[in-house]
């Protein structure tokens, strides 16, 4: 009995040291927090604070159930944040990642268990971002049909060749499209999901604009991760697009105005230059018949001497001719 009361006390006592020694050592080295998987179009990386001072971090990972790893770039590495697309070679497995806290390199210590904080389950085929895609819009001769070409987006993912994987090369037949479209004078959308990356809309009405945006749609994915970033909005083209739909009334009630303006001072202009011309015209004709009547003005006297049926005139007078 003695000898077990023994035991147990010296079990007790090694626990404690093992308490302190971890209290201790949490002191020493803290924690990571804010463990987190950030992963873009396959791109995946583990990211958590603080920025260490005296101490390091050393980054542990593997697929549940298997072998823990490391990797030569995360190894009492003094950053925040480990790249580990290329060691996360199987995409539809579920990953854990340990974050130890551990001495700077080349700093010695008597601990045998450091500090470390567990990541949360990560699997890139099904938790993985889809960024936007970029499509081309093709209308046909007969404007009666529309075909969006999507370009599949490239992953950060190689296969055995080193061959660089697009996101069609990974999730094959689980990729679709939804495209939101709608006029480009209205606000009503309407949807369409497609397999293909080639989508053809043939129900558009004829000469109308539309636009689009795209979208990578994962439908066997949880409802809040089933959806891509959305692409950049394009527009078609419109044919019968009217002067007044295309510049506004405003603009052209200004354009008209601007031209009744200028046509009016141009009449002012000319109207202003003809009556200068007739009134310098009208001056010099004054001027020449007043001078032919002074030229034409020639008096002659009157011969008063052998009429003497005339005494009463004046011999004096003379007689304007």
């Amino acid at each position: 009995m003695e000898c077990n009361r023994q035991m147990k006390f010296v079990m007790l006592e090694l626990a404690l040291v093992l308490f302190f020694m971890r209290s201790c050592a949490s002191e020493i080295f803290p924690k990571a927090q804010n463990v987190t998987w950030s992963s873009v179009n396959f791109k995946s990386i583990l990211t958590w604070s603080p920025k260490p001072t005296n101490y390091s971090y050393t980054v542990e990972f593997s697929e549940v159930g298997q072998d823990r790893k490391r990797t030569g770039h995360c190894i009492k590495t003094m950053e925040t944040e480990c790249d580990l697309t290329a060691e996360l070679q199987n995409p539809k497995a579920n990953y854990s990642a340990d974050i130890l806290s551990e001495p700077m390199q080349g700093v010695f210590s008597d601990l045998v268990e450091f500090p470390h904080v567990s990541s949360k389950k990560f699997s890139p085929y099904y938790d993985t971002a889809i960024g936007k895609p970029e499509f081309k819009i093709e209308v046909n001769s007969d404007k009666r049909k529309t075909t969006l070409y999507v370009t599949d987006i490239p992953t950060a993912l190689f296969n055995e060749d080193k061959k660089r994987l697009n996101i069609r090369d990974v999730f094959r037949d689980n990729l679709q499209y939804k495209v939101t479209y709608r006029k480009a004078k209205s606000t009503g959308k309407k949807e369409k999901i497609s397999k293909s990356s080639i989508i053809e809309l043939p129900d558009l009405d004829q000469g109308v604009s539309y636009c689009f945006y795209v979208q990578a749609f994962l439908s066997f994915r949880a409802l809040d991760k089933q959806h891509g970033e959305i692409s950049n909005i394009q527009c078609s083209p419109e044919d019968n697009t009217s002067i007044f739909e295309e510049y506004g009334m405003g603009v052209i009630v200004g354009a008209i105005l601007i031209i009744l303006a200028i046509t009016t001072i141009i009449i002012v202009i000319v109207m202003c230059c003809r009556r200068g011309k007739a009134a310098k015209n009208t001056g010099k004709e004054t001027l020449a018949l007043k001078g032919d009547d002074v030229m034409l003005k020639i008096y002659r006297p009157v011969d008063c001497g052998h009429d003497h049926t005339d005494i009463r005139r004046r011999c004096t007078s003379s007689e304007e001719v």
